[in-house]
């Protein structure tokens, strides 16, 4: 169970502004109106604070999260990701240079970061433990790395026609077409629904928001490469959701995960309104509008004073319990 010092640090980056990792993570969920549905563009999502992240950074620019305590400052795949892809959208925006340098940074250091796995399948490694549940031991990797870290690679290779781009995100891909068993993200339930896991926890907990970003990056390799797999395991993982998504439906809230504890993991403001975004722009890439029906829903639970109530006793019960 974390100690005293992790709550002081969360207390201080949500209420009193204090720097942390949380700091570059929870900014205000956007939908980027100019990312298309059928052409490799602007992402789905804006990331416009991430992209002004104040650091700090190593040497070669390329951001860094203080996580503070035993763990420090760390380079985190995702982070890194997200702050190429809000750089990304801020350049085709208005064509500042400074903009296209951090972006391209960041697929460099993606391209010169991807580490063989011990199954033998490129993966963008975490190295230190992460307490989540269990506490994962480094090196770990996550399917929300993989779709993210190829969301970037691909728009590079867009953007450059440099080979080693897509070679990069041509390897990353391969997480996806193995299952975790053996040595990748996908997970297949016994309904026959197809999964990709951002934590490779046992029994997995199928995290929503994780879950979304890779499958983007399936799609986003699909709109590079016109590769038929990556189609259809885009397909699988939409039909995922859609058979799904009431599990993550509490009637007053979303939940952050399937967790299999008696509690639910409901999830925080942050996330319930990521998730809003998210479906919207699912909505937007597949026109399932069932994606836009449960956006709306989740949206008049946010606007409840006595839903968001409800779901803070929940989720403090459930941290108590179980963290």
């Amino acid at each position: 169970m974390p100690g005293f010092s992790y709550y002081r640090r969360i207390f201080s980056a949500y209420l009193l502004g204090g720097k942390s990792h949380l700091t570059f993570w929870h900014e205000t969920a956007a939908e980027n109106p100019d990312a298309s549905a059928i052409e490799l563009g602007p992402y789905y999502m804006l990331f416009s604070e991430k992209a002004d992240y104040s650091g700090p950074f190593d040497a070669d620019g390329i951001p860094q999260l203080d996580y503070h305590g035993h763990i420090g400052v760390q380079y985190n795949p995702i982070a890194i990701a997200q702050y190429g892809l809000g750089n990304y959208n801020l350049w085709r925006i208005h064509g500042d240079p400074a903009r296209r340098d951090k972006f391209f940074r960041t697929a460099v250091w993606l391209c010169e970061h991807l580490e063989i796995n011990s199954r033998g399948l490129a993966v963008w490694a975490h190295h230190f433990n992460w307490e989540y549940r269990d506490t994962l031991q480094a090196p770990w990797y996550s399917g929300l790395a993989q779709g993210q870290g190829i969301s970037v690679l691909v728009r590079a290779h867009k953007e450059s026609s440099n080979s080693l781009y897509l070679d990069a995100a041509q390897r990353a891909f391969a997480s996806f077409q193995r299952p975790i068993s053996q040595g990748g993200v996908a997970f297949t339930d016994e309904s026959g629904d197809l999964w990709f896991e951002e934590y490779i926890v046992s029994p997995p907990t199928h995290i929503l928001n994780g879950f979304i970003w890779a499958l983007w990056g399936v799609h986003d390799y699909f709109l590079a490469t016109t590769d038929n797999s990556a189609r259809e395991l885009f397909c699988r993982g939409v039909r995922t959701l859609l058979h799904n998504l009431e599990r993550y439906d509490l009637g007053f809230w979303s939940l952050y995960e399937q967790s299999g504890t008696r509690l639910p993991m409901v999830a925080s403001p942050f996330y319930h309104r990521l998730h809003i975004v998210q479906l919207r722009a699912m909505h937007r890439l597949t026109g399932e509008q069932k994606f836009a029906e449960v956006a709306h829903r989740w949206e008049n639970y946010a606007r409840s004073r006595a839903k968001r109530t409800r779901a803070l006793c929940y989720k403090s019960a459930f941290k108590l319990c179980y963290y």
